[in-house]
């Protein structure tokens, strides 16, 4: 198997890539992150890398904090992704995918624990609203053509119980055997709390540990 850390990008402590460099991607394992940057916005979509700890401060200021406060098991890097429609990674060699690991960045979990500006408080005022975040990961083969979707929730209020409730604030495991074969993943959240412009709630999640059935070395192109 390949374990997809991305603790072998080298980063400063506290700190994050976000893809200013114009590179339009990065590479851990033989696995090819990409990524969008506009120059002149100073923004940016898809994926970027992070060992921030920030699991505290609310707001678009700390977009680039995990929930968990580290990697998983405590390590130090591990992806974000600001969905604006999809993201997406692409393997060197078509492989079937174990899983992954996925949380709340520190943002998008505060937004909904608390409300703010623009997202409302997941719950609502009486804590009956049947909110929900998550996450959609669809399996594309080298040739383009889907596979599935596997759907994870980052949040969800829905039961009738109220104590059932949760927002996922530890590594969560994905289980995305079933997509079986693939060359590529792409992801998307949706949300409950939807306004005119979109989804309210911060469209972000954090990875890590995405693991490969094969041991890749080689770099996708």
């Amino acid at each position: 198997q390949t374990v997809v850390t991305l603790n072998e990008l080298n980063l400063p402590l506290e700190s994050f890539w976000n893809g200013s460099d114009g590179s339009g991607s990065f590479v851990s394992s033989g696995v090819t992150f990409f990524n969008e940057y506009n120059a002149v916005w100073q923004s940016w979509s898809g994926f970027a890398y992070s060992n921030k700890s920030d699991s505290i401060t609310p707001g678009y200021d700390n977009q680039y904090s995990a929930i968990t406060g580290k990697g998983f098991g405590g390590s130090g890097n591990y992806a974000v992704s600001y969905i604006f429609s999809s993201s997406r990674v692409r393997l060197s060699v078509p492989d079937s995918v174990p899983g992954l690991y996925i949380t709340n960045s520190t943002y998008a979990y505060m937004a909904m624990k608390y409300g703010d500006a623009i997202s409302k408080k997941f719950g609502g005022a009486t804590g009956n609203d049947p909110d929900y975040f998550r996450l959609l990961i669809s399996g594309f083969k080298a040739s383009g053509d889907s596979v599935g979707t596997v759907i994870s929730y980052l949040a969800d209020f829905r039961d009738t119980d109220p104590a059932k409730d949760y927002l996922v604030k530890t590594w969560k495991w994905v289980d995305l055997k079933p997509l079986g074969e693939i060359q590529e993943l792409r992801f998307r959240l949706e949300s409950s709390d939807v306004g005119t412009y979109g989804i309210n709630t911060p469209t972000y999640f954090c990875f890590d540990n995405l693991t490969l059935k094969k041991a890749i070395t080689s770099s996708a192109s």
